[in-house]
């Protein structure tokens, strides 16, 4: 999928990589108060999150060692292994509108705030994937979705396969 189509991912339809599929994004109602709303959303973190501690468990596990959120990198990456200058972000696929995923909703209500944000969090994955690659970094992404039930051992092997696999072939 091209930059133009994953920016186009939080508009209301994106095209999907096959020129005659277009994907148009599932609309849910809120179910609960905004009070109730508000309350859960301010307790959702950008850093530290579960999906990244189930990563970088995994790769210490595997002897990697890595920083976490380096501010001199362009998009502070979720995790940088400078030993074989590769970046990985791993995203929640709703903050980060992951196209054809069922944890990926547009919000029915404030889409006026809604798609305006989720569409400049699309626009700076890709400049800072692409400013990454630009200063020789490998740049992988884990989403969310990835990690849930049994797809996690599976994308976990994958990521650290392809990290190491890439160091032997310097």
């Amino acid at each position: 999928m091209n930059d133009s189509a994953v920016l186009n991912a939080a508009t209301t339809v994106s095209f999907s990589g096959n020129s005659n599929s277009f994907i148009y994004f599932s609309s849910m109602a809120d179910k609960i108060t905004t009070q109730k709303r508000s309350e859960v959303m301010s307790k959702i973190r950008s850093k530290n999150t579960k999906p990244e501690h189930l990563v970088r468990r995994y790769l210490f596990g595997l002897g990697l060692r890595f920083r976490i959120h380096k501010k001199d990198l362009p998009g502070r990456p979720d995790i940088a292994l400078p030993k074989f200058r590769t970046i990985i972000f791993i995203n929640g696929c709703f903050w980060h509108g992951h196209v054809n995923c069922k944890y990926f909703n547009m919000p029915k209500t404030h889409k006026e705030y809604w798609v305006p944000k989720i569409k400049n969090n699309i626009s700076k994955d890709i400049i800072a994937k692409r400013e990454l690659r630009r200063l020789g970094w490998k740049v992988f992404t884990v989403w969310e979705c990835q990690l849930k039930g049994n797809k996690m051992d599976k994308t976990l092997t994958a990521l650290a396969s392809k990290i190491l696999n890439q160091s032997t072939a310097r």
